[in-house]
């Protein structure tokens, strides 16, 4: 499931545009560039010293791109917040960050530092991060066991390699899983920016944004640790496994994707060698294939919304990964690869020509009865 959306100081590359912004001249209304500029790096100094001393940060910025004076020693500043964790981003984590500062003796400070209207918590803000470095993921958790933390970096360890096999593009190779506060779906909402209830009963969810290459903003696997916790080892693999692939694909993922190919193939990926039968990966469409119900046409993406009833969401799912095992089958994995990169180029209409030779219409004959071959 995919939507939408994260030493010395002298290492942070530290760097800070002042935009001076108002109906009055900057001298008038403006706090001074040095002023701000020296309050903005202390914060970040303090945040990784007090707040984020465990976790590897490579690269931490703000970018400040209003100020606007409140009174003679008040101001309030938005910013935008980058950073890097080293050896896991090519991309930064960025978020809006509402900053105010005061004056006290000639000098300005940060008073408060939080999200700019509508924008998304960061992990921190929730509380104390607990660091579990992995062999191929780093976890950072907050009010979480140590031993579920680790459980979760095993379970990351397995899927990076697995999602390497099915997917040899290049990629960060490494993914970083944020665990939120157990049993808080409050939680978990305030670091998507979205309203939690969305996300009851979903295991996980990846952020980031798709397409902009390899360097694009760096994914997060959010695990949300009620659904997590109650699935058992494969469920636990085969999340992870999924959300793996989202981090992967990333770079070759854009609004011209289906999400019935986008969650489809990652689910192929993380079924991908279990021997897991289409009977056993497939039981709501396999029981509306045989009442006689076969779906008319492909899942649109308004099926994969977490609003939708729980045996339509799941029939989507199904239904996109068998769309991709049918190409796996009848065209090869090379050409499942081949479909994805140039769907997210060109869209898939055009993709099903260029890649596999056939028509959207011809496509979805052959997977209706494709349905029937493996569920009937």
């Amino acid at each position: 499931m995919s939507v939408r959306r994260r030493a010395a100081v002298a290492a942070l590359g530290l760097s800070l545009l002042v935009l001076l912004v108002g109906g009055c001249t900057a001298r008038e209304r403006a706090p001074d560039t040095a002023g701000v500029r020296a309050a903005v790096d202390r914060r970040a100094a303090e945040v990784l010293a007090a707040e984020l001393a465990d976790v590897p940060l490579g690269a931490w910025s703000y970018r400040v791109t209003e100020v606007r004076r409140d009174g003679d020693d008040r101001a309030t500043a938005r910013a935008e917040l980058s950073y890097r964790i080293a050896g896991y981003d090519n991309g930064a984590v960025t978020g809006e960050r509402a900053l105010r500062l005061a004056r006290r003796d000639g000098r300005w400070y940060v008073t408060s530092d939080r999200p700019a209207k509508g924008a998304a918590q960061q992990l921190w803000e929730q509380g104390d991060i607990d660091v579990v470095r992995g062999k191929r993921s780093l976890v950072l958790g907050v009010g979480q066991d140590a031993a579920r933390l680790r459980s979760v970096a095993a379970a990351a360890d397995r899927a990076v390699p697995a999602v390497s096999d099915a997917w040899p593009e290049r990629w960060a190779g490494r993914v970083v899983v944020v665990v939120v506060v157990p049993g808080s779906l409050t939680a978990m909402g305030a670091l998507l920016g979205e309203p939690a209830a969305g996300y009851r009963g979903i295991a996980a969810v990846t952020t980031g944004r798709v397409g902009g290459g390899p360097d694009a903003p760096a994914d997060r696997v959010v695990v949300n640790p009620e659904a997590y916790a109650v699935l058992g080892e494969f469920g636990q693999r085969f999340v992870l496994a999924h959300e793996t692939t989202h981090v992967a694909t990333r770079a070759h993922t854009s609004a011209a994707t289906p999400l019935w190919l986008s969650e489809g193939f990652a689910d192929w990926v993380a079924y991908r060698g279990t021997g897991r039968s289409a009977e056993q990966a497939a039981p709501e469409l396999r029981d509306a294939v045989r009442a006689g119900a076969t779906p008319a046409a492909l899942p649109t993406d308004g099926d994969f919304s977490f609003a939708a009833d729980a045996a339509g969401l799941a029939r989507a799912y199904e239904g996109g990964w068998l769309a991709c095992e049918l190409i796996a089958d009848r065209w090869g994995e090379a050409k499942l690869r081949a479909f994805y990169r140039a769907a997210g180029a060109r869209g898939w209409e055009a993709a099903s020509a260029d890649v596999l030779a056939t028509t959207p219409e011809a496509f979805t004959d052959q997977w209706r009865g494709y349905l029937g071959e493996r569920l009937g």
